[in-house]
């Protein structure tokens, strides 16, 4: 059994980049994460180190959950108790929408972008990367986010809050749920979607008729 990092790897682990997962430390932190197979070390110039899905597992354990149980359809607050970005999944309580907000979701889109161009085949920045399959709800939201659109506000029981997108998770694997106010707005979900390199389909709900997509991060 792989031993737990010790205090030192789970600072430099807790300290990654939220998007990428970039990892900064010593060469010998950074060595015993990648034995551990909580690390890799990028095989271009710079050469730099970032968590591999089992390292963002090891992180996530450490920071108190914010969304959901699995199964069910809570959504994650914009930021989590430790300060760091979350993509808005629609639902969340008022948050600052201004320049600020606006600053951070471009440069966590353009980190998302990098972290596919360093490890997609060729340099390619068109199809998701591993982080975004083992974080597809925060991964469409960010793409949804990053091109402009409003994600859902809380929903008061009253009809307050219900425009706006909203992502959930889904019982199928490598699926998410995307729910908007209208056909139109759904629409420009779909498209806004398909750009990222998402897969899109739309669905009717069996028993109210409403409209939803099905997407799943592009493989080819």
């Amino acid at each position: 059994m792989t031993r737990p990092p010790t205090a030192a790897q789970r600072r430099v682990i807790d300290a990654a980049d939220p998007v990428t997962g970039r990892l900064r430390g010593t060469e010998s932190q950074l060595a015993a994460l990648v034995r551990q197979g909580l690390a890799f070390r990028h095989p271009r110039p710079p050469h730099d180190h970032f968590l591999t899905p089992a390292g963002h597992r090891t992180r996530e354990e450490a920071v108190p959950a914010t969304a959901a149980a699995p199964g069910t359809p809570g959504p994650a607050t914009a930021r989590d108790t430790s300060g760091v970005f979350t993509a808005r999944v629609g639902g969340e309580e008022a948050a600052d929408a201004g320049p600020a907000r606006v600053r951070e979701v471009h440069s966590a889109w353009q980190g998302l972008l990098e972290l596919r161009r360093m490890t997609g085949t060729g340099g390619a920045v068109d199809r998701p990367c591993a982080w975004e399959r083992t974080h597809l709800v925060q991964a469409a939201a960010l793409a949804l986010e990053a091109a402009g659109l409003r994600p859902a506000g809380p929903d008061t029981g009253t009809g307050a809050g219900a425009d706006g997108y909203r992502v959930r998770a889904t019982p199928q694997p490598e699926a998410v749920a995307v729910r908007a106010a209208d056909a139109s707005a759904l629409s420009r979900c779909a498209a806004t979607l398909e750009k990222a390199g998402w897969q899109v389909s739309e669905h009717a709900e069996p028993r109210t008729g409403a409209r939803y997509l099905l997407a799943s991060p592009r493989r080819s």
